[in-house]
């Protein structure tokens, strides 16, 4: 099957793409821009990995989407403002309601017109939203299915992983875990900020895996 990944440049996606790109021929990795503060720096750091191996000339190029929530969340919203919540902050304070569900629509349009059949996201164990269970992907699936007149299926396949699985994971792989970016509030070069949960869940990903 072809598969086409949700694909952000971070630390899950990178490794995420590797896996899919062992087991698949073809993999088409998207990059959907939806306004927020971090995408810019983001998307740069995305084409750096993808410059790299294991992913030049074994990927398809990098597909840059627009799925624009601006005009839903209000200009006072931490993820457009660029003020994150802070280092030690749960995860259900990052929460962006319904973002999975504006990925994998756009997304979903795109397999159909590139002929995948497969849709991968990178949620991980303990994944809290409501946008992110195996029952939400189900159905979203079998509503594209219908609406596209054409079998997809979305997969998670990290979702029993937790994130310093996913960096032993990458090792194993040869994923280059040092030009993922994982943070929502990096400065223009494309460094972390060091002080958001996205920072601190990374930080103790490789403190739990060591050097």
């Amino acid at each position: 099957m072809a598969s086409v990944v949700l694909f952000s440049g971070g630390l899950d996606s990178a490794v995420l793409l590797a896996l899919e790109r062992r087991d698949h021929d073809v993999v088409w990795p998207i990059y959907v821009r939806a306004g927020l503060a971090w995408e810019a720096t983001e998307l740069e750091a995305a084409r750096r990995v993808l410059a790299a191996p294991p992913f030049r000339d074994r990927v398809k190029p990098l597909a840059t989407l627009d799925a624009d929530t601006r005009d839903v969340y209000p200009a006072t919203h931490w993820a457009l403002n660029g003020t994150p919540p802070a280092y030690d902050t749960p995860d259900e304070d990052v929460y962006l309601e319904g973002r999975n569900i504006v990925l994998i629509a756009k997304a979903g349009l795109y397999c159909a017109r590139v002929g995948a059949d497969r849709l991968v996201l990178g949620p991980l164990a303990g994944n809290p939203f409501p946008d992110a269970t195996p029952q939400f992907f189900d159905a979203m699936a079998k509503a594209l299915s219908l609406g596209l007149a054409r079998p997809l299926t979305i997969a998670a396949p990290l979702a029993h992983l937790h994130k310093d699985d996913v960096v032993r994971l990458g090792r194993e792989l040869g994923v280059p875990l040092e030009l993922t970016l994982s943070c929502m509030n990096p400065d223009a070069s494309g460094r972390p900020c060091g002080r958001c949960s996205k920072c601190r869940e990374r930080d103790d990903a490789f403190a739990a895996t060591g050097p």
